[in-house]
């Protein structure tokens, strides 16, 4: 029996290290937009289940999709985006990119005071797997950011690394099937403007 992941990865917020503390930032005028393209694409898949990342901006991005189809979102706090480092104080864009590339490679390894791939994999998969259980043969719209997002298909696929993110957007959606609990495919619905 065939199960369905739809991974929404959210749209444009912007990020301050407060907000990422506190809940993360809500949608611009641009994320919300997106929002309702996003509704517009998952509208007719047949999505059974909405769940979603606490983070605001995750939620939002499914917020147009659960009016539509009158569902509510259920909220994961274990589904929140990694910090690969402090959130205590700024770090580089470039520090960041060499953390997480290097946090593919070395799923042990993060910067001071972050969270390293094994330690998302350990919170954020368990939740995956009772989905997978608990809405077999369902679909499953999954709000969700885009380092966890990777983190994730890597458990299941280790061909999932740091060039896959670099190449997401924001939003971005993936179908993912599973067969039981395996990863039997992954397609990409979203298409940047």
């Amino acid at each position: 029996m065939k199960t369905y992941l739809y991974f929404v990865r959210h749209g444009i917020a912007p990020f301050s290290l407060e907000l990422e503390r506190s809940g993360g930032a809500s949608l611009n005028d641009q994320g919300k937009s997106d929002a309702k393209r996003v509704a517009e694409l998952l509208r007719d898949e047949g999505i059974d289940v909405i769940v979603s990342s606490s983070y605001n901006r995750a939620r939002e991005t499914l917020a147009p999709l659960a009016e539509l189809l009158q569902k509510e979102i259920i909220l994961y706090n274990e589904l929140i985006e990694r910090p690969i480092g402090t959130l205590n104080e700024a770090v580089s864009d470039e520090e960041l990119l060499i953390g997480i590339e290097q946090s593919f490679i070395d799923i042990d390894y993060c910067m001071p005071e972050g969270e390293t791939t094994r330690q998302s994999q350990e919170r954020a998969i368990p939740i995956i797997m009772r989905l997978l259980s608990e809405y077999k043969g369902k679909k499953i719209a999954l709000g969700t950011h885009g380092n966890i997002m990777t983190i994730i298909l890597n458990y299941f696929d280790s061909n999932y690394g740091f060039e896959f993110w670099k190449g997401t957007s924001k939003p971005d959606i993936y179908k993912l099937e599973f067969q039981d609990n395996q990863l039997s495919h992954v397609q990409r619905l979203w298409s940047p403007a």
